[in-house]
């Protein structure tokens, strides 16, 4: 057994790739890319909105857009993996991880309206010696400002000349210089010489030389934060390997860039919502559907059997958005039952209310954890009722199924009692199929409900992992597919080892 989990979890790891890969083509395909949401408050236009193409451009920067597809899913994994290549990152007392400051890229085309490039100066670490944890964060935080202000100004520099480029571009008749979102091709135009005669270089020139001005900047702001970076403020983070090449480190899932918090933290609290549903639904469709299952079969052709069984196909072909809809439309509204709210998973006072219901002086008080129950008692209804049928009919088929066979005969024949020979015999070997998809049930409590969460207005996983889709968030995104990735990984594993518990007849020796 030792040596098949060994085995099946070293497979995980190419599965694990395999679906990240996927995953991060599909985003990276998408249409607009991660900037598609700025681009449609922009009209379509960016042209229209500096601010918004800004804003953009320094996207594409941050999350290194321009780079290929693949080096950009290679330094997604980097990221996201344990094991750590380079200088070893390090962690802020907020638990922040901070990473040495990449190069400043140079000015796009600078040669045609500069001699040279001014070089890279030595940094200096401002942190004077001696100097406590919060002199050492205050430091931290003034370097990191003038970096990102020096950063933000060539991206700002550099995008404003790339308008010019492209109105150069159009006007000097240069074939495969624009994009069809109107940004230029550096390749195309590196290749021609500049055409200085044309009005529209005046303008590049004098962009072009302000683009430069703010290179200088960045490069004396980036050698200064990566002096202080270097003189290691902070506590480095993991376990070093091989000093300043290899490390072990704890998996950074990125930061997501439609809230500006990390990925983590935001998972951290959506997570105990859909936990809170889902581990609500899913005792009740087990209480249920598994002794309706077990009398069906012990009942078979029965007005029992046939009775219950059409109920519940009748239930599980109800769809669930209307069944939302029809709960909210008369069972919350306050023209007909009004006996629900309508949505979240608690009342705006619920934190000030007392756990259990109390009498208090002003009043009944019914608690928060009765306020919760109410609450949740019309998503938990709607993810219930369509698992019914699939549990409660798999249950009779497997029983039926082992019913027929010749060790219950046998059993029956020496005079076992019925019951022993239902739930010891019958009801242990039908546990298999019952075992599969019970490890199915994971991922999707991870996952969330999409549909009830969205109807109801519940803020759970499956309304982050929509706002994630919608807003083209590509690092909240694919936080989640790891994370329910490597559940649903492991929950395959625990199935193979709860078959082995519940039938000695399977074994992986």
């Amino acid at each position: 057994m030792g040596t098949y989990i060994t085995r099946r979890l070293l497979l995980m790891i190419p599965t694990l790739l395999g679906i990240t890969f996927l995953v991060f083509m599909l985003v990276a395909a998408a249409p607009g890319g991660i900037g598609a949401t700025l681009t449609a408050q922009a009209g379509g236009n960016l042209q229209a909105s500096s601010g918004v193409a800004v804003q953009q451009a320094y996207l594409e920067e941050r999350y290194g857009l321009n780079d290929h597809v693949f080096v950009q899913y290679l330094r997604w994994l980097g990221r996201v993996s344990p094991v750590k290549f380079g200088q070893r990152d390090q962690v802020l007392p907020s638990g922040e991880v901070i990473r040495s400051p990449k190069r400043i890229p140079e000015p796009p085309l600078w040669r045609w309206y500069a001699g040279s490039l001014p070089p890279e100066p030595a940094g200096v670490s401002p942190l004077a010696s001696g100097a406590d944890e919060a002199q050492r964060l205050a430091a931290w935080r003034r370097s990191e400002r003038a970096y990102a202000e020096g950063r933000f100004g060539l991206l700002e520099a550099t995008t404003l000349l790339g308008g010019a480029l492209v109105r150069y571009a159009r006007a000097a008749e240069i074939e495969g210089a624009v994009t069809r979102d109107a940004k230029p091709v550096y390749e195309v135009l590196q290749r021609h010489e500049p055409r200085r005669d044309l009005p529209e270089f005046a303008e590049v020139q004098l962009l072009g030389r302000r683009a430069v001005e703010a290179y200088a900047k960045a490069t004396r702001a980036r050698a200064d934060h990566a002096a202080l970076f270097a003189a290691r403020p902070f506590p480095q983070a993991g376990l070093g390997l091989i000093p300043g090449t290899l490390s072990v480190a704890t998996p950074d899932l990125g930061t997501a860039f439609s809230r500006g918090r990390p990925s983590i933290e935001l998972i951290k609290e959506h997570l105990p919502v859909t936990l809170l549903i889902n581990m609500m639904a899913i005792p009740i469709i087990y209480i249920v559907a598994i002794p309706s299952g077990i009398l069906a079969a012990t009942h078979r052709g029965s007005w029992y059997d046939v009775g219950l069984g059409t109920l519940y196909i009748a239930l599980y072909s109800f769809p669930v958005v209307l069944a939302g809809i029809l709960a909210i439309g008369f069972l919350a509204n306050r023209d007909f039952i009004q006996a629900f709210p309508t949505s979240g998973i608690g009342s705006v006072d619920a934190p000030r209310y007392p756990f259990l219901p109390a009498l208090t002086e002003a009043g009944w008080q019914r608690g928060w954890l009765l306020d919760r129950l109410w609450h949740v008692a019309l998503p938990v209804m709607c993810l219930v009722y369509t698992g019914f049928a699939v549990l409660s009919k798999q249950t009779r088929a497997a029983m039926l199924e082992n019913f027929s066979a010749d060790y219950v005969r046998t059993a029956k024949a020496k005079g076992v009692a019925a019951k022993d020979v239902v739930f010891r015999h019958v009801f242990r070997n039908s546990l298999i199929p019952l075992i599969t998809i019970f490890v199915t049930i994971f991922p999707a409590m991870l996952a969330g409900s999409i549909v009830v969460e969205r109807i109801f207005s519940v803020r759970g996983m499956g309304w982050l992992v929509i706002e994630a889709i919608g807003l083209r968030d590509r690092e909240l995104l694919l936080a989640n597919t790891v994370i329910v990735a490597c559940v649903n990984l492991l929950a395959l594993l625990l199935a193979d080892i709860l078959y082995a518990l519940a039938d000695p007849r399977v074994s992986y020796d």
